[in-house]
């Protein structure tokens, strides 16, 4: 059983057991987290419809805040000696997916 959930901006496809990086979350660590779901395959049986896709929950525990790669951002403006470097790391948050379940 697989879902494809939206988490920060993006859609992923996950499993039970799945480590994802998504963008900052404000929970602590060993907090729970639900993400809502855009599509969920059982095997053979594919939900899609919103109404039946209300029902199933996505879960996730939050392991910790990680950054991704460095960015370097160089502004230079020739003939007058402007030079400017600056550098940036996107903050996310590393969860763990724990469960797909439906709320039936």
């Amino acid at each position: 059983m697989y879902a494809i959930v939206r988490a920060g901006g993006r859609q992923e496809k996950v499993t039970t057991g799945d480590v994802l990086t998504v963008d900052k979350l404000k929970q602590e660590v060993g907090a729970t987290v639900t993400f809502p779901a855009v599509l969920v395959v059982d095997g053979d049986n594919v939900v899609t419809s919103p109404a039946e896709l209300a029902k199933y929950k996505v879960t996730a525990e939050v392991l910790g805040a990680v950054k991704g790669p460095k960015i370097n951002i160089m502004h230079y403006r020739s003939k007058t000696g402007y030079k400017r470097r600056m550098g940036h790391r996107q903050p996310y948050t590393r969860v763990k997916v724990t469960g797909i379940t439906s709320g039936e």
